[in-house]
């Protein structure tokens, strides 16, 4: 979800900014409101205009890693025994080579001493650890078992991690195939064709069409190359602009969902990222009211946000979450019969982290099929276009060899 900053008047009178987490301006005012805070200003925590420029204040850089470390050497040791303050001030002196982090443990450790729970202490942090992230800790000090918590959050924390990597690092090489193919056509158009445009012109002969369509691409290359880099920046810029507004954001999101191959990646993603953090949220005693609204908020996609919170909303009517969930004939049907089976049961937790497990696998058979088709697809487009361009060429090579006899 995108991140906003605010300046607010809290209960006191006093001025507090700070950067949070919401679907939109509108949400976060009025959670701003909920808190008793009177909302002065608001802004995207990235600060960029529709041009991408103008950056505004940001909140302390900590990256994902570092909070499951973090998460993972405090479960450690508080299950050896160390009280939390003790703990803290450990991790802080481990820590003394990663600036950030430790000032922010500095300031929970300050916190805690001075009272407030890890959970409280670590909210103030604004902008570092999510809403998931605090509920559980907040469940796990309500229940006493705060170690056993912080294991599971770590755990949770690192298959989401292998889920995110699974993503990204198939995507790695047809980035760089396409980035090599693009640039393979950048260098012949601009540097080998322009080699042969002074001997087609001495010719004295009109040159074959392809040819003069290949010269003409090559020449406006090497005149206008700079426009092509601003159009593609002033497309992306515009892309962003238009799809931060809701509605809009809403209909690109439905129309990806519909995609072939692509449409089932992201929805097998989506499907096991949220039955992983309902799942647990209710193994540790979070309500379901409570956990749906905190997995509806890590949800990226605006069609299944809203299907979430038309399922919250049903429940509050008394319904089950399966029969709500299937009536929006989104979710995959075996993960819904799944979760049907769950609640009848009494198990719905344990049966959320095994369509989770499911779906990752389901994920990675899906990137599989992807690659499959699209790494012979780039590389057959690449050789027809460099091959095109040959042919050009020798057809006015030959072409002027007759000439010449």
């Amino acid at each position: 979800m995108p991140l906003y900053k605010y300046k607010a008047i809290n209960s006191s009178g006093e001025t507090e900014e700070g950067v949070k987490d919401a679907a939109d301006e509108q949400s976060l005012v009025a959670a701003l409101q909920a808190d008793n805070f009177i909302p002065i200003s608001i802004v995207p925590a990235s600060g960029k205009s529709f041009l991408g420029l103008g950056l505004t204040g940001k909140p302390a850089k900590i990256s994902q890693k570092d909070i499951a470390l973090l998460t993972s050497e405090l479960a450690t040791l508080l299950e050896s025994g160390l009280p939390l303050d003790k703990s803290l001030s450990v991790l802080m002196e481990l820590a003394e080579d990663k600036e950030q982090l430790s000032k922010l443990i500095g300031k929970v450790l300050e916190k805690v001493k001075a009272g407030s729970s890890l959970a409280d202490a670590l909210e103030k942090q604004t902008g570092v650890f999510s809403k998931f992230y605090l509920n559980m800790l907040r469940a796990g000090e309500a229940g006493g078992n705060l170690s056993e918590v912080l294991t599971r959050l770590s755990d949770y924390l690192e298959r989401s991690k292998e889920l995110k990597d699974t993503v990204s690092t198939a995507l790695i090489y047809p980035a760089i195939l396409l980035v090599m193919s693009v640039a393979s056509l950048f260098v012949m158009l601009v540097f080998v064709v322009p080699q042969f445009t002074e001997m087609f012109e001495s010719a004295g002969k009109d040159l074959p069409i392809p040819t003069q369509i290949v010269v003409g691409i090559a020449e406006w290359l090497q005149k206008y190359w700079w426009l092509l880099i601003g159009i593609a920046f002033l497309a992306s810029s515009y892309v962003r602009h238009m799809l931060a507004e809701p509605n809009r954001k809403k209909r690109w999101d439905g129309f990806v969902l519909k995609l072939p191959l692509a449409g089932d990646i992201i929805l097998n993603k989506e499907t096991a990222n949220m039955s992983r953090t309902l799942g647990t949220l209710l193994g540790n005693g979070v309500s379901i009211l409570s956990a749906m609204s905190i997995v509806r908020e890590t949800v990226d996609n605006r069609v299944l946000a809203e299907t979430l919170q038309s399922t919250e909303e049903q429940l509050k009517q008394g319904k089950h979450m399966s029969d709500a969930l299937m009536s929006k004939e989104i979710f995959p049907k075996m993960a819904l019969q799944m979760i049907k089976m769950g609640e009848e049961t009494g198990r719905l937790e344990e049966m959320l982290l095994r369509v989770a497990n499911i779906y990752d696998k389901q994920l990675r058979t899906s990137i599989a099929r992807l690659l499959a088709l699209l790494e012979p697809a780039l590389i057959v487009t690449l050789g027809l276009m460099i091959a095109g361009i040959i042919v050009s060429i020798l057809t006015a090579i030959l072409s002027v060899n007759d000439l010449a006899f």
